[in-house]
């Protein structure tokens, strides 16, 4: 996970879609406003991945809003690796920290957060959130109390 000299997947008609978990496809470039602080928040609704137990889909849509600093992710990669999770075995809390983490480790945000809304399996629905702020800065205090007050409202679930 590296920033591009030239992105490599966006217009690229010849897409190849990953087979298995691939943190390297993801791509970043240059935020054009790093002294700025503004939200980025991308939607995913189709996720899957896979139960490590039973094998068994798991869908779920994917929220992930992060707050950049020097650098954004390329949006195709980041569609791109959200599918390589269609094979890939874990439980819902891990894969929405190794989401996070991968994005640490590639555009070093300020600030983010990844919330998992899983359809229900036997009866159950688990929604996991994560969330980190940069280190000695204003951010790590909001992801203490972002994470201090997330979901202190429970929600009508009628949707899934």
């Amino acid at each position: 996970m590296r920033e591009r000299k030239g992105l490599t997947l966006l217009g690229n008609a010849k897409t190849e879609y990953p087979t298995n978990y691939a943190p390297e496809i993801l791509e970043r470039f240059s935020n054009k406003h790093p002294g700025n602080d503004y939200f980025v928040k991308f939607n995913c609704p189709e996720f899957t991945s896979l139960c490590p137990i039973t094998g068994q889909p798991d869908f779920a849509v994917i929220y992930l809003s992060y707050v950049p600093d020097e650098y954004l992710v390329e949006s195709k990669s980041l569609k791109l690796y959200l599918y390589s999770f269609r094979n890939h075995g874990d439980f819902h809390e891990d894969v929405v920290n190794i989401i996070m983490k991968d994005m640490i480790k590639l555009i070093e945000p300020k600030y983010i957060e990844v919330w998992g809304k899983f359809t229900p399996r036997g009866g159950l629905s688990i929604d996991p959130y994560c969330n980190y702020g940069k280190p000695g800065t204003r951010w790590e205090r909001a992801a203490w109390f972002r994470l201090s007050q997330h979901d202190m409202q429970p929600e009508k679930v009628d949707n899934r």
